[in-house]
């Protein structure tokens, strides 16, 4: 693959990705507005994004799907299921129209991650592949800096039924594009026996060391950091007596500590190496949960300890991303669908943790609690990875 056209080839997973991220996150900051669009309670809402939560786990089928039948097929296949239900939300405005079109638009996303990441591991070189990965997950902070606010101008002067079918006509049209930048799918099956099954493979990877460690490393960090992420917000509300504009600032500075800790990924892991890097960045991590409490005794202070534990944090979690993908080289959907998926678990208990520690002990005792989640996870990733190297193709 010529230099030329693997930048062109990464331009075009950028734009599709940010597509993708766009139609899964586009319903936090408008759900108000959905809701009054669909003439439901709020609650109602929340419903749907809870119920898309659960559809992420689903991603452990996706990954042995796209072992078999190819990476770029399960792309596509992803970004037409989008594409239905974005133009499902447009045509029919009804409440379980658009709560089927939201789903379908998570689902979309569910298929589309693990095979761009293992497509990304095929092509890339180990040795400069953060670089790659730093760069398409730049998407996820971009949604929350540009899509989502320039669909917010979209939704206030052309209503919530165009942007549905503005996101459906540019999934079309990145359905086109993968089909135009990424090259076929080779040797599609070759690599997965005839004899095992999807969920035989599913558990196959906690048969293998390095997979289990890094599976229960994603675990624990991603319960460690949504357990934080969500009661933040309480916390700056009680504390500081903030109003809902200086939350919605608060949320800008998370998106670009995510952006920046993306962009460092693409400029420094390859360079450190994504075990040391991720590991560095876990010890900050741990001091800067256990810290956060004893800092945040003014706004600034507390939103300074909030950016950098999410810089550190993004750091961590995009350069796991190459990582993973160099485990189990001949099964690397089936890897990163099931670390996906163990993440998305991870996010789940990390919400009832919360709310519980909250209870107990305030924000001492939540960042207490994400400090010990974070040692876990950084334990589970020494002893999995402990003298491991990597595959040869």
């Amino acid at each position: 693959m010529s230099g030329k056209s693997f930048k062109q080839q990464l331009i075009v997973i950028f734009i599709v990705r940010l597509l993708l991220n766009t139609g899964r996150r586009f319903i936090y900051p408008f759900a108000p507005a959905l809701s009054r669009e669909l003439a439901v309670p709020l609650t109602a809402v929340t419903s749907i994004i809870a119920t898309s939560q659960f559809v992420s786990l689903l991603g452990l089928f996706s990954g042995p799907l796209a072992d078999r039948i190819g990476n770029r097929i399960l792309m596509r296949a992803g970004l037409l299921i989008l594409a239905i239900g974005m133009l499902l939300c447009g045509l029919v405005p009804e409440y379980w129209f658009v709560f089927v079109g939201l789903l379908l638009a998570s689902l979309g996303k569910t298929l589309f991650d693990p095979a761009i990441q293992s497509f990304i591991g095929r092509y890339v070189p180990y040795a400069r592949r953060s670089r790659a990965v730093g760069f398409i997950e730049t998407a996820w902070a971009g949604s929350t800096l540009l899509s989502i606010p320039a669909l917010g101008v979209i939704i206030e002067h052309l209503g919530l039924r165009v942007s549905f079918f503005i996101l459906a006509i540019l999934a079309a049209c990145g359905w086109l594009l993968i089909a135009w930048a990424l090259p076929r799918d080779l040797q599609k099956g070759a690599v997965v026996e005839k004899g095992n099954g999807i969920l035989l493979r599913i558990f196959c990877l906690f048969k293998h060391r390095a997979a289990a460690g890094m599976l229960l490393f994603g675990f624990w960090i991603s319960l460690a950091n949504d357990a934080l992420f969500v009661i933040y917000g309480v916390w700056f509300e009680n504390a500081f007596a903030v109003s809902l504009v200086t939350l919605g600032f608060s949320t800008i500075a998370i998106g670009g500590a995510e952006l920046l800790g993306e962009l460092s990924t693409a400029f420094f892991s390859d360079r450190v190496g994504p075990k040391r890097m991720i590991c560095i960045c876990m010890g900050i991590l741990i001091a800067a949960y256990l810290l956060l409490p004893v800092i945040g005794t003014s706004l600034l202070l507390a939103m300074i300890g909030m950016f950098l534990i999410f810089f550190f944090f993004e750091i961590v979690i995009v350069t796991s991303f190459s990582l993973s993908s160099e485990i189990m080289i001949h099964s690397r959907a089936t890897m990163l669908a099931g670390y996906y998926a163990i993440m998305g678990i991870g996010r789940v208990v990390g919400v009832f943790l919360a709310g519980t520690a909250w209870k107990l002990g305030g924000i001492a005792a939540v960042t207490a609690s994400c400090a010990l989640c974070t040692l876990l996870g950084l334990i589970t990733l020494w002893v999995g990875l402990h003298r491991w190297q990597p595959e040869k193709e």
